[in-house]
């Protein structure tokens, strides 16, 4: 059983772990694998940043952050991010996220979500966010430097109607 609920700041020690695995095996997200937690950490607790944690039998196995993609005139348009735990993966908690996501988004008033840099290589993120409605409206041709796989392409997705 996953519960999935906002994160308290007794989750951070277990945010701070996934950030920086996920982070520094560098194929999936444009972070800087040097990030230090305090800087990490900052950027997942912004002000106008909703946390959330996937917990399953006291473990936090993955977190995502809530935000407008821009402010003003688009702030109707909601952004995401999303990390699962490696050693979690498959088992649905990025799935259970991201419909968590999808209903809160919607409760919180936006009408949108957009993705600004998905990386085309990671094939699991696509799938998942094209199953639940998201369409590729850009792509950025060489714009993320995979550690294997050299310079690869990076998705716009977008959603309307939440």
């Amino acid at each position: 059983m996953i519960e999935i609920r906002e994160a308290t700041a007794g989750d951070r020690d277990a945010i701070w772990d996934i950030f920086r695995e996920v982070v520094t095996a560098r194929d999936t997200y444009a972070f800087d694998p040097g990030m230090s937690r305090h800087d990490a950490l900052g950027y997942w607790f912004q002000a106008d940043t909703r946390t959330y944690v996937a917990e399953s039998r006291g473990r936090i196995l993955g977190t995502y952050i809530l935000r407008p993609n821009q402010s003003g005139g688009g702030s109707h348009v909601a952004n995401a991010a999303f990390m699962v735990a490696p050693d979690a993966r498959g088992q649905g908690i990025g799935r259970a996220m991201a419909e968590h996501c999808l209903s809160e988004a919607r409760l919180l008033g936006f009408r949108a979500m957009q993705f600004n840099f998905v990386v085309s290589t990671n094939d699991s993120a696509v799938r998942l966010w094209q199953k639940l409605g998201f369409k590729i409206v850009g792509t950025l041709p060489g714009a993320f430097h995979h550690p294997e796989k050299g310079y690869v392409d990076v998705y716009v997705m977008f959603r309307s109607r939440l």
